[in-house]
Formats: C-alpha cells, sequence, structure tokens
C-alpha cells in the first residue's frame, strides 16, 4: 500500500528566505484578463519574505494583489533568468475593441 502511495509523492524543495520565484495563476482572478485560457501560467517573480513551514512561505506581494501573502509551496515555481541572448517580449494588458450594436 506504501508503495502505491509513494509514487507520485516527490522531495520537498528547500526554500531560501530572499529567493525569487513566480506565483501560480491557477486560482487567481484577474479582471483585466477576460480569458483564463490566454493567461500566462505563472505571475512575475516575487520575493520570499518568510518560510513559515517547510511547505508554506509568506510571499511579498504588491497590495493591488489583494490575497494572502502566504500560500503553499505548490502554488509556486523557482524563477529561471532569461538565458543570454533571449528576447524577452514584455506582455502587454489585453485589450478589447468596443462592438457598436
Amino acid at each position: 500500500m506504501r508503495k502505491q502511495a509513494d509514487r507520485g509523492r516527490r522531495e520537498v524543495e528547500k526554500w531560501k528566505k530572499r529567493e525569487k520565484v513566480m506565483l501560480s495563476t491557477k486560482d487567481l482572478v484577474f479582471k483585466e484578463r477576460p480569458a483564463k485560457k490566454l493567461m500566462e501560467r505563472y505571475v512575475r517573480p516575487y520575493k520570499i519574505e518568510e518560510i513559515v513551514l517547510k511547505n508554506v512561505v509568506k510571499l511579498k506581494l504588491p497590495v493591488s494583489m489583494r490575497i494572502h501573502p502566504v500560500v503553499n509551496v505548490s502554488r509556486v515555481v523557482k524563477y529561471k533568468k532569461p538565458v543570454k541572448g533571449q528576447r524577452v517580449e514584455k506582455l502587454k494588458p489585453v485589450e478589447v475593441e468596443k462592438v457598436k450594436e
């Protein structure tokens, strides 16, 4: 029984204070993004303020996010810098044309 349960488990990553991570958008709601399927999977890098538990971290989020800063590590991934020579495009907000009826 234990063998079957351990198949899907993985080792817990070691998180450090002031490390940059990307936050998952899975359960977040953005007003400016009308279609969820067109959104990014992860949003900008945020710094870890504090490690609450081995699987819970506190992020330094802007006030405009309006979510609780303490999140489970399953909602974050480590930030990787762009490779040298890689083109980085700034994402623009989605604009919808007004349709006159």
